[in-house]
């Protein structure tokens, strides 16, 4: 320690250092991961560019590091979490980017703003600071580049590549989000039942017939309802569009003049969208297109009504059938608690698996779920004894 003094260093300087160092390493590794997974070749290489000059931050603390006469930890002690590593892998790109500038505005505040009473490492952590706060407008650029002109491409072709890129506000996986949603639903509410028969009975025959039959039921309803909902979705386009071309068809001067108008609440002097709503009218199939957008905000075409039933109810019956499991073994008391046990944890596994997506602390997530769990089953379990003393 008193060599470290002597060279100009003190114990809040190594630690800070350390901690920086630390932050750095684990955040090239983060953006050297999103770079992997990103497809697009400009992101990706904003992303590498942005790991790189994490790199470089390390580099110079480092330098500093060995001018107070503290060795360099080896940089494979710092290893990212396995769930950190899930999270990278399958939550929203846009998501992930946000919670990691989050995380450095923190890791800035908490270890660059302050002094450390070494007038070479605040200086060098003032510079840092700095550099990270670019960080913020490098993502701004991610959202913002358009990708190149291809030669011969028409408008419509190149409008769909720039929607394409349009992807940071949607899951990377968005089946398995689905998925652990839909056993979150079906695991929820055949516990509930499962819990106030078992009150209402004692854990009899009854219970595995009751959860059996609601099991089934909970899956056929969650992929009835995607089916139609995605159906639906469809359909009200299709017959919005519709609509819309027969209006223009039977009332063209009428349309150009209501589009006229949307121009002009726009911002566009008369002048100006009345010239433009003639040169669209010109054009039948772009003038539609403008009609639904500023009549209708856009349409969406929907998913695949069949996948989306399939997904809903396939992962709705496996998170229903797990309360259920106990009592093709057990009955009475032993089933009824051995139920609550292995709900209760997949409630916790379940709510765990959530945070992949939403980035929250998977054990406050997972104990989050577990308590409502709780609750659910508790509730119902009552309700079940007072309806059992009732009789």
């Amino acid at each position: 320690m008193t060599r470290m003094a002597a060279r100009g260093g003190n114990q809040e300087t190594v630690t800070r250092l350390l901690a920086a160092w630390r932050g750095e390493v684990e955040a090239r590794a983060i953006y050297e991961a999103l770079a992997a997974r990103e497809p697009d070749r400009e992101r990706a290489a904003i992303l590498l560019r942005m790991a790189a000059g994490e790199g470089g931050h390390r580099a110079r603390i480092e330098a500093r590091l060995g001018e107070i006469g503290v060795p360099t930890p080896d940089p494979a002690s710092v290893r990212l979490t396995l769930w950190t590593r899930l999270q990278l892998r399958f939550a929203p790109a846009e998501k992930v980017l946000a919670w990691r500038e989050a995380m450095e505005d923190r890791e800035t505040d908490d270890t660059y703003s302050r002094p450390t009473g070494d007038p070479k490492t605040d200086a060098l952590f003032g510079e840092l600071r700095k550099d990270e706060r670019s960080h913020a407008l490098a993502v701004e650029d991610m959202r913002a580049a358009a990708p190149p002109a291809v030669p011969g491409e028409d408008p419509q072709g190149r409008l769909r590549r720039i929607l394409g890129r349009e992807t940071w506000h949607k899951t990377g996986s968005s089946w398995i989000s689905g998925a652990v949603y839909g056993a979150n639903d079906g695991l929820a509410a055949v516990f509930g039942i499962v819990a106030g028969v078992s009150g209402a009975t004692g854990g009899s025959s009854f219970v595995l017939t009751a959860g059996l039959a609601g099991a089934i039921a909970s899956a056929l309803s969650m992929a009835v309802g995607a089916y139609l909902a995605e159906r639906s979705t469809s359909e009200v386009a299709a017959a919005n569009i519709a609509g819309e071309r027969k209006e223009l068809e039977e009332r063209p001067e009428e349309e150009k003049e209501e589009l006229s108008l949307f121009y002009q609440l726009k911002g566009l002097g008369k002048a100006q969208a009345d010239e433009l709503a003639v040169r669209l009218g010109s054009h039948p199939d772009a003038m539609l297109q403008a009609l639904v957008t500023e009549e209708l905000g856009g349409v969406s075409a929907g998913g695949n009504p069949g996948q989306a039933a399939v997904a809903a109810g396939l992962s709705t019956g496996i998170g229903a059938m797990i309360p259920v499991l106990p009592f093709f073994w057990i009955g009475g008391t032993a089933g009824v608690i051995w139920a609550a046990i292995v709900s209760l944890v997949a409630h916790f596994i379940v709510g765990a698996a959530k945070s992949l997506f939403t980035l929250r602390s998977w054990w406050s997530s997972g104990l989050e779920m577990t308590i409502a769990g709780v609750i659910v089953g508790g509730a119902t379990y009552v309700l079940g004894l007072l309806f059992k003393g009732a009789g």
